[in-house]
């Protein structure tokens, strides 16, 4: 077995294949990750088994695992920096997740806040999975010993768990196997919200598809959401103060600042007082320019099924080369064996 105190450092993160990447995903955290590439080492998820924690439809999550592939690519993800592969494909994530439930508690998961909303009011009918959600997503960090995780503030709640779960599992086992992951939130990741609203988070969830911007709206759908955003809104005020009143005019001059990767301050300085037609062709113009190469990027990648499904299969050899060995200690540690030699 390895020095179990010895941790280099390794940032994971996944993202669910439930629908397309919208402006949310991608300014608050994809672009994020494609920064972080060239940093140290990276690997990234598309985590289908969390997927299947509420009813999927076989043919569309076959899609949208591709679908979600293709997009973090076109976004900038490189197969050659990071690793980039299928959750399900890895089975060290489901069987470390079942060694970890037998660690977590009742209490820690009944305090978990996303499975209230997620379940809303029938939570009796909620499936198992879903309740123990949190517990599969630290095992998909445990797995590789990760020690960076870049999430959103939403998401701080669960990483806190991760690192309970680890801390109870090398305080019965008297070792120091697991680091205790850091939840990573840049500060630069934008908080993106809904377009209709601008009080509730951008969500590939949402019924009404002009609460968000999709990554792979066209130009001219673009520019119709912002206009519908806008209408309305009057002029932008001119301090950060009186923006802050209201919600979906702060959402889009956050939305710029993100984009123009500039000061919100700055961006009120520049648009305050004027006419909200001028800010409106500003943003819009700002988010063709960003999303217009990744929708053609992604549109090309996913002309070649076979070629994605090959980038995904080449990234999960590459995650179980570290995970296996991992699980395998952790079968050592337990008391148990992986192989066929026990004892």
């Amino acid at each position: 077995m390895r020095d179990p105190s010895r941790h280099e450092e390794l940032t994971f993160s996944g993202i669910q294949p439930t629908g397309t990447i919208h402006l949310g995903n991608y300014l608050g955290a994809i672009r994020n990750w494609v920064a972080m590439q060239d940093e140290g080492n990276c690997i990234f998820c598309v985590v289908d088994l969390h997927a299947i924690t509420i009813p999927q439809v076989p043919e569309e999550l076959r899609s949208h695992i591709r679908e979600i592939a293709a997009a973090l690519i076109a976004c900038g993800l490189d197969p050659d920096k990071v690793i980039l592969f299928r959750q399900s494909q890895v089975s060290a994530h489901a069987e470390l997740w079942w060694i970890l439930n037998s660690i977590a508690s009742m209490g820690w998961l009944n305090r978990m806040t996303q499975f209230k909303q997620k379940a809303g009011k029938d939570q009796a009918e909620a499936s198992v999975g879903l309740f123990a959600y949190p517990v599969l997503q630290a095992a998909d960090v445990l797995t590789y010993k990760t020690t960076h995780v870049p999430v959103g503030e939403d998401q701080r709640q669960h990483i806190e768990l991760a690192r309970d779960i680890a801390m109870r599992f090398n305080t019965i086992y008297a070792t120091e196997f697991f680091p205790l992951p850091e939840a990573v939130i840049p500060k630069d990741a934008a908080r993106v919200m809904s377009l209709v609203s601008g009080q509730t988070k951008m969500s590939k969830s949402d019924q009404d598809d002009n609460s968000r911007i999709n990554l792979l709206d066209d130009p001219s759908l673009i520019s119709e959401k912002i206009a519908r955003a806008c209408d309305g809104l009057g002029e932008i005020s001119g301090s950060q103060e009186d923006l802050a009143t209201s919600p979906k005019a702060e959402n889009l001059v956050r939305i710029y600042a993100a984009l123009a990767q500039e000061d919100v301050g700055k961006v009120v300085e520049e648009f305050g007082g004027s006419a909200t037609e001028r800010f409106q062709r500003a943003l819009a113009d700002r988010l063709v320019a960003e999303l217009s190469p990744i929708s053609q990027e992604f549109q090309r990648l996913l002309s070649d099924k076979a070629h994605l499904d090959r980038i995904l299969a080449a990234g999960a050899d590459k995650a179980r080369s570290i995970a296996d060995p991992i699980l395998d200690d952790v079968y050592d540690i337990i008391g148990m064996s992986r192989r066929s030699r026990f004892g």
